[in-house]
């Protein structure tokens, strides 16, 4: 959905930050906490952060149904998704509507990892015309360097996506503590008060 009259209607209100897979408190991982502190501090607007069920595995079954129910992602809601949290992003997308996605170290395929294959969001082709249906915007972060992440494979999310592409040569997997660039992309996005 290309900015038009449709999206000068409806503001975000919430972002939501849905971490990749592997446990632990997500309030205490990389820049995730750093993120929703700076992005509470914007007059009405929130960012929701929680621990996520099944966070190993991190299943599509489980997972989409969590961020709509318990989330409650939709249509005001700009969507902040890292590793297989991108993936469930995109996923996401395929079937509702959500104001934005900020996909952070993206892919395509399982990489040949049995988990990932468990985890079910590679099982089928990606309807990438849905996605870009139910997004007002689409911004990506990938790093060349990313030792986990072929650099095709978040390429093809761009190509395929049209998205904004943030590309880096130096940031991995995207695990330090603050992400300024995401930050100030984000707040791009939240219309400030008049």
């Amino acid at each position: 959905m290309s900015e038009g009259s449709a999206a000068a209607m409806i503001s975000p209100v919430k972002a939501v930050i849905v971490p990749g897979n592997g446990g632990g408190n997500v309030e205490s991982c990389i820049w995730y906490s750093w993120t929703k502190k700076r992005l509470d501090k914007i007059p009405n607007f929130k960012c929701v952060l929680r621990n996520m069920p099944d966070p190993f595995t991190a299943r599509e079954s489980v997972w989409l149904p969590f961020m709509e129910s318990e989330l409650q992602c939709d249509n005001k809601t700009i969507l902040i998704g890292h590793s297989s949290g991108a993936a469930a992003a995109m996923r996401f997308a395929e079937t509702h509507q959500v104001f934005a996605i900020i996909l952070v170290a993206a892919y395509t395929s399982d990489l040949g990892d049995e988990n990932e294959r468990e985890s079910g969001y590679f099982s089928r082709p990606w309807q990438w015309e849905k996605i870009k249906s139910n997004c007002h915007h689409i911004i990506q972060f990938g790093s060349t360097d990313d030792p986990f992440l072929p650099w095709h494979e978040q390429q093809t999310v761009a190509d395929n996506l049209g998205a904004e592409l943030h590309k880096y040569t130096d940031r991995g997997h995207f695990q330090n503590t603050e992400f300024n660039d995401l930050l100030d992309t984000a707040r791009k996005l939240i219309p400030t008060p008049v």
